[in-house]
């Protein structure tokens, strides 16, 4: 049986046996995303090992949940020296499920779609686009970062055909139920939905919703209320009035 590591800064013990029946909370699984960028960038510096404190405050947490999100996934720092850099990245990467590329099909090459298929980070982070669809007769047969776009009825086959497992959604909230049914048929399972609506999937079918004029809206809330224009929480209430002042309105 293996022994479980010295923690830093004065963690309890984690036991590696027992850390992979445990689950990985939702936000956690965010969090450790941007751990993970982080020590990508760490890695490719150079640097051997991180402070919990470091690495906490280079991706916006502080360092209590940092470590309790690490020990989460079985990794724990040594006091003193901190956490091995490119074990953490093993180890982060293997719980998100990065071991291995996830091809992904884009539906929806307009303005957006455009932007995002030709954006080369996601092959480099291990998202390969493998699969480019859209309706528009000008769009289809082009080719947008070295995919061709196919029209959008062959996305069943195609998907099934390339091994995609993450679809991307960036079309006009109209056609966005229907370009996601054929996602579905084609066994895509992962769906990040840029569609300005809510899409209806089944059980065992997961939709990330990334809504960017919602987060406009959120940010516009919090410039009014840097500036004092936000009305108090709660309704507006009428000031009750007296009979006389009743009557002599």
């Amino acid at each position: 049986m293996r022994s479980a590591r010295a923690p830093e800064d004065g963690l309890a013990p984690v036991d590696p046996d027992d850390t992979g029946s445990r689950p990985v909370p939702e936000a956690t699984v965010a969090r450790l995303a941007v751990y993970l960028r982080v020590l990508t960038t760490l890695l490719a510096e150079g640097r051997g090992t991180v402070s919990s404190e470091e690495l906490a405050a280079a991706a916006g947490v502080n360092s209590a949940k940092l470590r309790k999100d690490l020990s989460l996934i079985g990794s724990s720092g040594v006091r003193g020296v901190g956490y091995d850099v490119s074990r953490l990245v093993a180890e982060v990467e293997a719980t998100l499920g990065l071991t291995r590329p996830h091809a992904v099909a884009l539906v929806g090459v307009g303005n957006l779609g455009h932007a995002l298929a030709g954006y080369g980070g996601f092959a480099q982070r291990g998202f390969p686009v493998a699969a480019l669809f859209d309706v528009d007769p000008a769009l289809v047969g082009t080719t947008i970062g070295g995919v061709e776009v196919e029209h959008a009825d062959t996305i069943p086959w195609v998907c099934a055909e390339r091994g995609v497992t993450i679809g991307v959604v960036a079309t006009p909230a109209p056609a966005a139920q229907q370009v996601c049914d054929h996602l579905v048929t084609a066994g895509v399972r992962s769906i990040l939905n840029f569609a300005p609506t809510v899409l209806a999937v089944p059980a065992g079918v997961e939709v990330r919703k990334v809504d960017l004029a919602v987060e406009m809206q959120v940010l516009s809330f919090h410039v009014a209320r840097r500036h004092g224009t936000v009305p108090a929480a709660g309704p507006t209430a009428t000031p009750r009035q007296t009979p006389r002042e009743a009557v002599s309105r």
